[in-house]
């Protein structure tokens, strides 16, 4: 039997594989799960929901916009304490991170006074930019669904879920910076 058509056919699947978008992931994320990222579940998941939710000026987006980048969703709300602490980390780890293919996403939950209050926090957490979601549409679509807030989801550059933290964390520390790193250097 000729040895070289199984590793003709192997490197012919190897490319077809890589080309497909399905490159192997550079690293294990779990086994930067401690510190600040003591929480996280890592979990390859399916694609996000398409749910729709809006910015400041009333425009509508959905998640699949942000693929090319490391999206940080960060659901949260401003009637909830964890949630404002956190927030001003994701700001600080935009600034670091300023120029790398990263999108944070902070989508509140809140409605009507929540909404409004929620709105002028995001503007003094500068560059982080306000998107709202009140129906909690988005949050049930997710598998499984958000429950707690704040609950952060990450997600690669191909717009697929990798973890999700629920509760609050410093997204600013070296545990976090690690995961994010991490999944910016996958192709």
């Amino acid at each position: 039997m000729n040895s070289r058509i199984p590793l003709a056919l192997a490197g012919a699947l190897a490319l077809l594989y890589t080309a497909a978008g399905c490159s192997k992931p550079s690293g294990d994320l779990k086994s930067l799960a401690s510190g600040e990222m003591a929480a996280l579940k890592v979990a390859r998941g399916p694609a996000p929901p398409t749910a729709p939710f809006k910015d400041a000026a009333g425009a509508t987006h959905t998640l699949a916009e942000f693929r090319g980048k490391v999206t940080i969703v960060n659901f949260w709300a401003n009637w909830c304490a964890p949630c404002k602490a956190e927030i001003p980390s994701l700001a600080r780890l935009a600034k670091a991170e300023a120029g790398k293919p990263l999108a944070i996403v902070p989508i509140s939950v809140g409605k009507g006074e929540d909404e409004t209050a929620g709105r002028a926090f995001i503007a003094k957490n500068p560059p982080l930019s306000f998107y709202t979601e009140p129906t909690y549409t988005l949050t049930f679509a997710f598998n499984p669904p958000i429950g707690d807030m704040p609950t952060t989801v990450i997600l690669d550059k191909h717009g697929i879920e990798r973890a999700r933290l629920a509760g609050g964390a410093d997204w600013s520390s070296p545990a976090a910076r690690a995961v994010v790193d991490r999944l910016m250097a996958e192709s």
